[in-house]
């Protein structure tokens, strides 16, 4: 054959060495030694290094490829051979070494080869003067036999340690150290001997600490310098043997003006804080904590001080955990003694600037464990408390309650403190009557800090707020607190506290809170803002069943009483906010979703029913239940109590509502004594939304009676009904059924039902936009055609410009329908087949139309990649940039502010795509700054911003351009416009300036 000349050409003695290896391969039929029996000896013994070298690396080659299928005896005749030729000139060790690599991954290798040659290697191969990956070859083998003959290398004691130690000295390459700094931490971590090495080993490892590197652009490799760090500092915490060696650098680190040398000290210290114990801290302490407390004193980096903490906190729990015997030294007590010497006297001065530092420090040792609490709080909290009485500015008071509010915040790190133990035994009725002085004090500041003490203080249940009367103390001061400025914080401190103390608040605040919510103001406005907060805070105390069997009477009362006296849309709204609020407090709570379904839900529809009826016997009182603000309002309410019903209550539930709506049965109904009969889909057709909101929340698995029905009633008030409301909310009803319906014929029948009335409706008649918005809500369940004939209705003059609105509809997933906390089905990445399917014939269709029409097709376009996941629009970025620029000069401002929406994002990740258009997209941005739209001077402003992160290069020629463009937009009469417009020209101003 062609091959077996190859090999007995010796005429030409390059030729084998230039035989790829793959067709090498082909020639093995008869095992391994057989086919060096028949290998050419001058490859090999070849007086020129080049020619041995060659034919070396070519056996090399074939064995990285078939290593697996070697057998014992010629493992053992090739590792020989590779050993000898660890002696062969330097041009030929490369080969050699990857020879081995191959050898070193056989399983079949014999006992003590491996540690022949590795032997061989430390004794022949001078390690620093190979290439990079010659070098990485050498490291490789070492871990291949570190994870495949443990026990064998184990056995060479302390000289492979030593070996290693040879191999790794003066190594820079961050690819091989990164393999070399996982050799030692196997080292250390599979207990091999490191002997009288240990100094030698960390003295190899450490000179990289802390490590400086900087990844060149465009690294192929990826390598970063946090890697390395990470790395090194596994190995320098891997063992309390470095101890004596990395304290001391540490130190001298600390001791340094670098930052972040700084930074990577104290985070190696917290490594080793969880391996050290007492022995290896003792002697260093005191150097330790004097460098930890200067840079908490002096530093003004957030983040050294943040290690800081963190370091002295492992420094207290490291030395918590150690065992004492009774002749030692108690390390803790006088490390924490220290501490408090040079923390505790500058607590005293609350206006001094060494008091947070101090309480930091304070607060970072006690954190660290029961016992260090118990040490610091025995000796601090007396004296705050003591500062908080002397002292009567609020300013100092504040200061002083925040830090007392951290050390009880550290309470909550342990379930249970024994009385007497900790420095709160003493001081907890004083501590209560603070925090109830600051809920009093005029300064909202110190209100705010008082209302998250009593908090902290009522989650620490069993200890601190034990009292009744401190309990209903701090409830009676937290209502009067919710009436002034602290509001927000006041109810959000009201519904923590709740479920802990449910009886004090269902006595004391509930109550009074129905009676303010009953009285008057001297002003409307006034009184229409109280009673918003009354509302808000029952909503807010609602996070207990019981409680919540208090306040939604109340609720409805309010709501039924503004009904009545034909009180103001907003008064209802406001209303039904704080009902739903409840709702989703009450949603992880079976009995108390039920109870709020059960009984809210049916007052509801009775209160809407009576309204309408009431317009159609036209009687005044009522009416303002049925305007579109309030019924929007009532639909979250119904939603949020039906979602998260067990189907068997929902299908108790359904049984009544959907009779209600197809046959007018009321009896349900609280109050049922009606003027005249009800027609949901007559005279009263409004409330359809309120059907909507039910029957769209309920479970997959609820059965609908009468669904056929329904449905077709649906169809018909959505295609034929002239009030928008009223169609859009059939129309939605219909979708949201639609959506969960089983597949199978009734759904097709359905289906073409629907098109059935949609196909004629959209070509004609006065009900074309009723038609079109059925068909935006049931699309995704429908076939080509129908999107086919969607994107046609772009060119339509009269629907063109709601049909590229409905694109928005289309991408985004409705609140109170389709999504998935409704329980509909949502496909997923259905945006994403959406773009695929339709964009096209969307450009497509931009191309042909009519400049009229144009528009139509960008606001669409805009749509669809604004909601698109900005992944998959960067990879679609090129095709598509034009037209989005184009968009910008339609004078639709929709579509303006959509495509800024949609180009700020792509600034930012996709800089160079972006950098070849910046002419235009410079034009565009300064010119949309002067729109007569907020929103779209303030959207391009944002996007002239982010231009600033395209390359530097490419920007410069514009910068004064731009700057003087953007001096304009600092005069505008919009604050929010004016406060993007400094931010977009401070950053072009230092385009180009040194170290941005």
């Amino acid at each position: 054959s062609q091959s077996q000349r190859c090999l007995e050409a010796e005429a030409a003695p390059l030729c084998v060495c230039n035989v790829p290896a793959q067709n090498v391969l082909s020639l093995i039929t008869t095992g391994f030694l057989g086919f060096l029996t028949s290998w050419p000896r001058f490859c090999l013994e070849n007086t020129d290094p080049r020619t041995r070298g060659r034919g070396i690396q070519l056996l090399s080659q074939v064995l990285l490829q078939c290593y697996s299928l070697l057998k014992e005896k010629e493992v053992l005749h090739l590792v020989l051979f590779y050993e000898s030729r660890l002696q062969d000139h330097h041009l030929v060790i490369p080969s050699v070494l990857q020879g081995l690599r191959a050898l070193s991954m056989c399983e079949v290798l014999s006992p003590g080869l491996a540690v022949s040659v590795l032997k061989a290697i430390f004794q022949e191969v001078h390690v620093q003067s190979l290439m990079q990956l010659d070098r990485h070859t050498v490291y490789s083998i070492i871990t291949n036999f570190m994870n495949t003959r443990e026990e064998e290398l184990k056995g060479l004691g302390a000289d492979f340690t030593f070996g290693f130690i040879q191999v790794m000295d003066g190594e820079k390459d961050p690819r091989n150290l990164l393999v070399a700094f996982q050799i030692v931490r196997d080292l250390i971590a599979k207990d091999y001997a490191l002997g009288p090495f240990v100094e030698e080993l960390f003295e190899v490892t450490s000179c990289y600490f802390p490590v400086d590197f900087t990844p060149p652009p465009n690294d192929p490799h990826g390598i970063q310098r946090e890697d390395l760090i990470l790395s090194l500092r596994a190995i320098l915490a891997s063992t309390p043997q470095f101890a004596e060696f990395l304290l001391p650098l540490l130190i001298e680190k600390l001791d340094s003006e670098l930052q972040s040398a700084k930074l990577d000290s104290l985070q190696t210290l917290t490594a080793c804080c969880a391996i050290y114990g007492q022995k290896e801290l003792q002697e260093f302490l005191p150097s330790l904590w004097s460098s930890l407390r200067r840079e908490v004193f002096q530093t003004a980096s957030e983040k050294i001080e943040t290690e800081c903490l963190a370091a002295l906190r492992a420094l207290s729990a490291c030395l918590s955990r150690s065992v004492l015997s009774s002749d030692s030294e108690d390390l803790l007590e006088s490390f924490l003694s220290s501490i408090l010497q040079d923390c505790r006297h500058h607590l005293c001065e609350p206006d001094m600037k060494l008091v947070w530092p101090s309480a930091k420090l304070l607060q970072a040792a006690a954190g660290a464990s029961l016992r260090t609490y118990h040490r610091i709080t025995r000796s601090v909290l007396p004296l705050l408390l003591e500062q908080y009485t002397k002292h009567t500015q609020s300013s100092q008071r504040r200061t002083i309650l925040e830090m007392l509010l951290g050390f009880l915040e550290l309470q909550q790190k342990w379930e249970h403190v024994e009385e007497g133990e900790d420095g709160w035994s003493l001081g907890r009725h004083l501590f209560c009557s603070v925090v109830f002085s600051a809920l009093t004090d005029p300064s909202v500041q110190l209100q705010l800090v008082g209302i998250k003490a009593l908090t902290v203080l009522g989650s620490l249940q069993g200890w601190y707020l034990v009292s009744l009367e401190e309990t209903e103390g701090g409830v009676t001061l937290l209502r009067d607190t919710a009436a002034g400025t602290s509001f927000e914080a006041a109810m959000e401190a009201a519904g923590s506290l709740a479920p802990t103390y449910p009886k004090v608040f269902s006595g004391r605040m509930v109550p009074r809170l129905e009676e303010e919510l009953q009285s008057g103001r001297e002003s409307f406005d006034s009184q229409r803002s109280f009673r918003q907060r009354c509302l808000q805070a029952l909503a807010a105390v609602s996070t207990h069943t019981s409680i919540v069997r208090e306040t939604v009477p109340v609720l409805l009362q309010h709501l039924q009483k503004v009904q009545k006296g034909n009180g103001s849309a907003a008064d209802m709204v406001s209303a039904c906010q704080s009902l739903h609020r409840v709702a989703l407090q009450c949603q992880q709570d079976v009995e108390g979703c039920w109870y709020f379904h059960q009984t809210v839900v049916p007052c509801l529809l009775a209160m809407a029913v009576q309204a309408a009826m009431q317009e159609s016997t036209q009687t005044l009182p009522g009416r303002t239940l049925l305007e579109e603000e309030v019924l929007a309002a009532m639909i979250p309410v119904i939603s949020a109590a039906t979602t998260h019903l067990s189907p068997e209550l929902a299908a108790q539930s359904v049984s009544h509502v959907v009779p209600l709506f197809l046959d007018g049965e009321v009896s349900f109904l609280p109050q049922n004594s009606f003027p005249c009969s009800f027609q949901p889909f007559g005279a009263q057709r409004r409330l359809v939304a309120l059907l909507m909101a039910f029957v769209c929340s309920l479970p997959r698995n609820v059965a609908i009676p009468q669904q056929e029905w329904l449905l077709r009633e649906l169809l018909a008030l959505s295609c034929s009904c002239n009030c928008p409301f009223t169609a859009t909310t059939a129309a939605k009803c219909f979708a949201g059924l639609v959506n969960k319906h089983p597949a199978g014929q009734q759904l097709d029948e359905i289906l073409q039902l629907a098109v059935n009335r949609m196909e004629p409706g959209l070509a004609e008649g006065p009900h074309r936009m009723q038609a079109l918005t059925l068909l935006l809500w049931v699309r995704s369940t429908l076939d080509e055609r129908e999107t086919c004939l969607l994107l046609g209705l772009l060119s339509d003059m009269e629907l063109g410009p709601a049909a590229a609105d409905g694109f928005s509809l289309l991408m985004a997933e409705s609140p109170d329908v389709l999504h998935k906390g409704c329980h509909a089905d949502v496909r997923i990445m259905f945006r994403q087949r959406f773009f695929t399917d339709n964009v096209p014939k969307l450009v497509q269709g931009f191309h042909g139309a009519g400049p009229d029409v144009k528009a139509n097709y960008l606001k669409a376009l805009s749509h669809v990649l604004n909601h698109l996941p900005k992944p998959v629009l960067v990879t679609e970025l090129p095709t598509l940039l034009s037209l989005l620029l184009e968009a910008l000069s339609c004078s639709d401002r929709v579509v303006q502010l959509s495509t800024l929406s949609c180009l700020h994002p792509l600034l930012l990740e996709a800089p160079q795509i972006m950098s070849l258009h910046v002419d235009t997209l410079v034009t565009k941005f300064l010119n949309l700054t002067s729109s007569p739209t907020m929103a779209v001077r303030i959207a391009a402003l944002r996007c002239a911003h982010a231009l600033t992160n395209l390359p530097t290069t490419v920007l410069l020629p514009y910068k004064g351009r731009v700057i003087r463009a953007l001096a304009k937009p600092l005069d505008d009469k919009k604050r929010l416009v004016r406060k993007e417009a400094v931010a977009a020209r401070g950053e072009w101003f230092l385009l180009g300036s040194p170290g941005r």
